[in-house]
């Protein structure tokens, strides 16, 4: 496994990271506690030592989850987690007000029931899991964030980008205020390496990045026959003709594997730590054998330039989560 620092902070964080989301059940039907378990387990035991969760994922289980395994380890493990908006708007709507979202008090009783979700007594990474750049200057946020820096409840602070939006956290990036920007990026979405990712360059911001399978689009597994639990997110997200598309997209990509890359998975990890703006990837994953095949990625190879410029040719700007 290789590392690489979080922005400006102390963290050396495995590039590939553990998405959380999947192992909290709720919208991801079929997720099985022993089997998350065993792959959180597996994770760490192959060097993985950063893992993203929060609040509203399960109602806390992915957090409860996640503080078991932790608590059952020796080894530094950093935890990330978020704050869900008060007000459940994902994502957060232009204009709406931050008390609506994100009062300071509010930010408080979630971060506490988080600690305890986590058993922990720190919370490594604290994340807003919606934004709205119009709140960046607002005062109430900010010194909450602090307070509980002070208290020791939290040690740094970053924000999860609204989807497919990079451009609605330019500013709360340069304002110096946080440490790390998680966002979508992938082969379809490359949005963020335009404005986003030069300037968390240029002011050592994190960045961690999520969605890499494009919900699974990208990992050559959907096809027009696919179907999902029911309750499965991933059923609106894969709606009428949107199979197809992905399928077809993907296809697409199959004539780049070879050299760089034996699997469409294996392409789109590589292409997203390729990037130098990017910290870490956190794939979602849910059984052992996931957690093999992608942290066998973290083996110090980049695409190759020549590569890379050919894999822009397939951006596909639309939002299937509307």
């Amino acid at each position: 496994m290789n590392y690489r620092r979080l922005g400006k902070t102390d963290l050396l964080v495995s590039e590939i990271g553990y998405g959380a989301w999947g192992i909290g059940g709720g919208l991801w039907q079929g997720s099985n506690d022993e089997q998350s378990m065993k792959a959180l387990h597996r994770a760490i035991d192959l060097g993985l030592n950063f893992i993203d969760t929060a609040l509203a994922y399960g109602q806390g289980h992915s957090e409860r989850l996640v503080g078991q395994v932790v608590k059952q380890r020796k080894e530094t493990i950093y935890v990330a987690t978020k704050i869900p908006p008060r007000n459940r708007r994902w994502p957060a709507q232009k204009g709406t007000l931050l008390r609506e979202a994100f009062p300071a008090q509010y930010i408080r009783e979630c971060t506490e029931s988080s600690l305890r979700n986590l058993k922990v007594d720190v919370i490594d990474l604290q994340q807003f899991h919606v934004w709205d750049d119009g709140w960046t200057d607002d005062a109430e946020w900010y010194e909450m964030i602090c307070t509980l820096k002070e208290e020791g409840k939290i040690r740094f602070v970053g924000v999860s980008v609204n989807d497919h939006e990079p451009q609605n956290a330019l500013q709360i990036t340069g304002s110096g205020k946080i440490e790390s920007v998680q966002v979508i990026y992938n082969i379809f979405d490359q949005s963020p390496a335009e404005q986003l990712f030069p300037l968390c360059i240029e002011r050592e911001v994190g960045v961690i990045v999520r969605v890499p399978f494009d919900e699974g689009g990208l990992t050559g597994k959907i096809t027009p026959e696919t179907n999902f639990p029911e309750g499965d997110f991933r059923a609106r997200y894969f709606r009428e003709d949107r199979k197809i598309q992905v399928y077809e997209r993907a296809k697409r990509l199959e004539r780049f594997l070879g050299k760089e890359a034996a699997t469409l998975p294996e392409l789109a990890l590589r292409f997203c730590l390729s990037h130098e703006a990017v910290s870490t990837v956190i794939p979602g994953m849910r059984t052992a054998d996931h957690v093999e095949k992608n942290v066998a990625v973290s083996d110090g190879r980049r695409l190759s330039n020549e590569l890379r410029d050919e894999l822009k040719n397939h951006r596909w700007l639309r939002n299937f989560y509307h």
